[in-house]
């Protein structure tokens, strides 16, 4: 299990929804898509990498061999990559965009509202999935450090076009020029730091308990069966900042 990759953090969150209900879901989503002004607040959060609302049919459970899905319900599965921890996350979300989520899950059984804070916290943790693979390209970079990257590469790109044409003492005054546009863009890729120490010393206690029960960071994905490939078309709701 691996939530995190680097500085991003993968949440699944699988919420049933009686199956007389997901009409109202599906009208909630075209409203949504015509009507971008619901994601707003979600579009400001620039520690959102990505963030999807996906219904799935009690019929679109994909059959990988297991046999097909006996379902009572049909689902809402919401997928977010984001950089932070995971109280960060809960806590922005629900400042930003609380009448999105709201109308979101509106058909999600024992939805509680996502104010106050404290039921909303608990129903996501108690329907969140738990990751079992999770890869990052920039697992050292958050989305703004990305960002900034390619900031500072279109500005020595045209830096290199300046040195190609021009004398010395016009470089240089581009250079400061470019310098002065870019100063804010030199970012520090690494690790992120731990939430708190308290975090940290717990999460170093655990790991011992955590190896002896499932083996080391990876052993588990290695021994899994890679699944056949079984595409999922249901309809839903995207939102990319």
């Amino acid at each position: 299990m691996s939530n995190i990759a680097g500085k991003a953090y993968a949440m699944n969150v699988l919420t049933p929804i009686k199956r007389w209900k997901t009409w109202i879901n599906h009208l909630i989503f075209m409203f949504s898509r015509t009507n971008p002004g619901t994601l707003q607040g979600l579009m400001g959060l620039s520690l959102i990498h990505f963030a999807r609302w996906v219904i799935i049919r009690q019929e679109q459970w994909p059959d990988f061999g297991q046999g097909k899905e006996e379902c009572v319900n049909d689902y809402m599965l919401f997928c977010s990559n984001f950089n932070g921890t995971w109280d960060q996350y809960i806590d922005a979300f629900s400042d930003g965009i609380p009448t999105g989520l709201d109308l979101f899950w509106y058909s999600s059984t024992k939805y509680p509202k996502s104010i106050p804070l404290t039921p909303f916290k608990n129903y996501i943790r108690h329907n969140q999935i738990d990751t079992t693979y999770y890869y990052n390209a920039t697992p050292g970079a958050t989305q703004r450090d990305v960002k900034a990257a390619l900031r500072v590469y279109r500005e020595l790109l045209e830096l290199a076009n300046v040195y190609a044409a021009n004398n010395p003492d016009a470089f240089a005054a581009a250079y400061r020029t470019a310098l002065l546009r870019i100063q804010n863009c030199f970012g520090s890729p690494g690790f992120a730091p731990s939430a708190s120490e308290d975090t940290d010393r717990a999460d170093r206690a655990r790991e011992p308990f955590v190896i002896a029960a499932w083996g080391p960071p990876g052993a588990a994905a290695a021994a899994a069966p890679a699944p056949a490939p079984g595409p999922i078309a249901p309809s839903g709701a995207n939102a990319k900042p």
